[in-house]
């Protein structure tokens, strides 16, 4: 897992590089990220106790076709590949680039949008 504004601060960097030919950047957070530590950064942000709790795999199909998906297939291949850890960074992530923002710092970002006011009102100026 990484924070969206490491990607894009990762992106703009790129681009400035100067280099040729075809380039695989492997990039993910400053930590791993488990399941667990995204329930404690939840609590940390929050405040009150949250937990992980595991998804049958048995129901991701139907779970994600209720929520809009019209081919969950490639979703369900990708997280089997992370649980069963046949998906990975070369040589365990020893080259990846590491973001800087962690796990709280995202949750809190996430928590505070959701509970700013709505922003879709017009502004008037004087």
């Amino acid at each position: 897992m990484v924070a969206a504004k490491d990607v894009g601060r990762v992106a703009a960097d790129l681009i400035q590089e100067d280099w040729a030919c075809r380039r695989v950047i492997e990039l993910e957070g400053p930590n791993r990220i488990t399941p667990n530590a995204l329930a404690e950064a939840f609590t940390t942000v929050l405040g009150k106790a949250v937990r992980a709790v595991p998804v049958p795999r048995e129901s991701w199909d139907q779970l994600f076709r209720l929520q809009g998906m019209r081919n969950p297939e490639p979703r369900i291949r990708m997280l089997d590949g992370f649980n069963e850890s046949w998906i990975e960074f070369r040589n365990g992530g020893d080259h990846a680039i590491k973001g800087r923002i962690d796990a709280v710092s995202v949750v809190a970002d996430l928590v505070a949008k959701a509970s700013a006011p709505d922003c879709a009102a017009p502004v008037r100026s004087a």
